[in-house]
């Protein structure tokens, strides 16, 4: 569960707001002044996240590495001419030539 808590309410209950991530899971947005500062989360979850982080970036280095010799202005243009292709095939898209 998600709750909401002020830097006070963390000063002052800091080992129950860790007792609650940790037994039950729950997520704590701690907010100064009604803004969100940053969370409390189960450890657990924590992992998830850096773990998700740390493929999707693998994922990305292995494309920049595959498609290193192509210039941005190369890649603009192969789409560009990918989308043309694409719209001419598709019914309904045709237009017409002078």
């Amino acid at each position: 569960m998600r709750k909401r808590v002020s830097t006070i309410q963390v000063r002052d209950k800091l080992g129950e707001i860790l007792d609650q991530t940790y037994y039950r899971g729950d997520e704590f947005v701690i907010e100064r002044k009604g803004k969100a500062l940053a969370v409390i989360v189960p450890f657990e979850e924590y992992e998830r996240w850096q773990l998700r982080r740390e493929e999707s970036f693998a994922i990305y280095d292995r494309l920049w590495e595959a498609n290193r010799e192509f210039t941005p202005e190369q890649v603009e243009k192969d789409v560009a001419e990918a989308v043309k292709a694409g719209r001419e095939k598709k019914p309904g898209h045709e237009r017409s030539r002078p």
